[in-house]
């Protein structure tokens, strides 16, 4: 599995978080934030999956209280591995904050992008242990 794309935004379409994997131009991620949230936010939610063919991807994504998690991956990778991995992301970042808010991954992004890269590595998963995980992060907080 290969992401291309990891992106949190709220509900009014203010981008939180934003890791690329895949070589995109400043005008081509502009575009493209204002079009996953263009069709994430009107998508009825207890209706639909979390799961959308979009461009030449397909969009995972999971709605956690206001901010929407969405990786955009291959049309032939498997959903169900990236919307756990997005889960295992808010689980990590819900630990390390001790209960993770909007305003946590505005304020502390730097620790947030530290988190994403010890999960994720070029795209690929890498660490999929939670311990292992929130021990990196402890290790390298004790070193600041």
């Amino acid at each position: 599995m290969a992401i291309q794309f990891l992106i949190c935004m709220n509900r009014q379409g203010k981008v939180r978080l934003a890791k690329w994997y895949k070589d995109f131009s400043h005008e081509e991620k502009y575009k493209l934030n204002v079009d996953v949230h263009r069709l994430i936010s009107s998508r009825e939610h207890r209706q639909h999956s979390n799961f959308v063919e979009f461009q030449n991807n397909k969009l995972v994504y999971k709605r956690y209280a206001g901010l929407f998690f969405i990786a955009g991956i291959d049309l032939e990778d498997n959903e169900l591995l990236c919307l756990s991995s997005i889960h295992l992301l808010v689980e990590i970042l819900d630990q390390y904050f001790e209960n993770v808010c909007e305003l946590d991954l505005v304020f502390n992004f730097y620790k947030v992008y530290s988190c994403l890269d010890e999960m994720f590595l070029a795209g690929e998963l890498q660490e999929t242990s939670k311990s292992v995980i929130l021990n990196r992060l402890a290790t390298v907080d004790a070193l600041e």
